[in-house]
């Protein structure tokens, strides 16, 4: 799907914003896509390199269905490069090892062990879902006729046509901004249309109407600007709206990053502060230990509603997505 032909045999990919034009029997920045004679091919539909039973809340999502369970699967392959990678075995895999690093699981098996597992969702995660398009739109498609929610765990890079694409059959667009300037991602993803994802991002919330939560996960030296990570709050707050989840993490030692220390607490706590005087309602500190910033108050008292531990426990104090307290409604779907 999504794209053009070109002189020489050559195509221009669309599914991402990179936008790669790749010549005849080679790959794409992303490795997942070749050229074969003039005409793009997947190659790693269905191939699946890691899949789980897996709570909704270590996505992050924290204002979807709390307590509840995705079918949490992913293949290899990435359109970023982004040092610090937790998931770089698969997101950097060579691309001669995908075939042997995967197993293939048709859509509608997915659908089925989703439904076995006691799954009240599918979740495409651990690479860049966005390199799926065809086989998510395959599987979306069935697993909403079974009545299952569908999410992706995205670097928000996808093309507006993907995103149209995955529109009708998309529940929950759980995205990651690296940071809110081009030096950052560029310095982060080896990005630089970071512009791109903003406008992608928007038209999933008010567009296609899906359950919107951000993450950034705070790297020292790369993007733990305090007035840099403040400008974003407020784009979260003036574009996706004050009740828009935001999930500030803290960075942990992977890839080529390993000689970094982890961030300091009090730097994601001096931008959470940030973020909460820019008028985002629900900021939460994650890959922090039993941290306070970890569950849901309400914006209007200050009562706590929803409690979590780190073991994946949910405890939902809402009533009819209200506090049942004051009565200040919580955005996002609690029953």
């Amino acid at each position: 799907m999504l794209y053009d032909k070109l002189s020489g045999r050559r195509v221009c990919c669309h599914i991402c914003q990179r936008e790669c034009i790749i010549e005849d029997k080679q790959t794409g920045f992303c490795k997942t896509r070749q050229n074969r004679g003039g005409r793009l091919y997947t190659l790693i539909y269905g191939e699946v390199s890691t899949w789980r039973r897996a709570p909704i809340e270590i996505k992050p999502v924290y204002h979807y269905l709390p307590g509840s369970f995705a079918f949490s699967l992913g293949s290899v392959g990435c359109n970023f490069l982004c040092p610090g990678c937790q998931n770089w075995e698969i997101s950097f895999a060579p691309e001669e090892q995908l075939a042997v690093q995967t197993e293939y699981i048709a859509p509608e098996v997915a659908v089925e062990i989703a439904k076995e597992q006691n799954c009240q969702g599918i979740s495409w995660t651990y690479n860049e879902p966005a390199l799926w398009l065809e086989y998510i739109l395959d599987t979306a498609r069935l697993a909403k006729a079974e009545g299952l929610y569908t999410n992706i765990v995205t670097n928000g890079s996808l093309s507006p046509e993907a995103l149209d694409a995955l529109g009708p059959y998309l529940d929950v667009y759980r995205l990651d901004i690296k940071g809110f300037c081009q030096e950052a991602y560029r310095k982060i993803a080896r990005f630089s249309s970071w512009e791109g994802i903003l406008a992608v991002a928007s038209r999933a919330k008010h567009h296609w109407k899906m359950h919107l939560e951000v993450v950034t996960n705070v790297t020292p030296g790369y993007n733990d600007d305090l007035k840099q990570l403040g400008r974003l709050a407020a784009w979260i707050r003036g574009e996706l709206g004050a009740q828009t989840p935001w999930h500030i993490t803290r960075f942990s030692p992977r890839w080529r990053l390993s000689h970094l220390e982890s961030t300091p607490v009090r730097t994601l706590e001096r931008a959470r502060q940030r973020a909460l005087s820019e008028g985002l309602e629900f900021v939460y500190l994650g890959n922090v230990w039993a941290h306070p910033a970890s569950h849901t108050y309400c914006p209007g008292c200050g009562k706590r509603v929803i409690e979590r531990t780190d073991w994946g426990q949910v405890v939902c104090d809402l009533r009819s997505n209200c506090c049942p307290e004051c009565g200040t409604g919580i955005a996002g779907r609690f029953a």
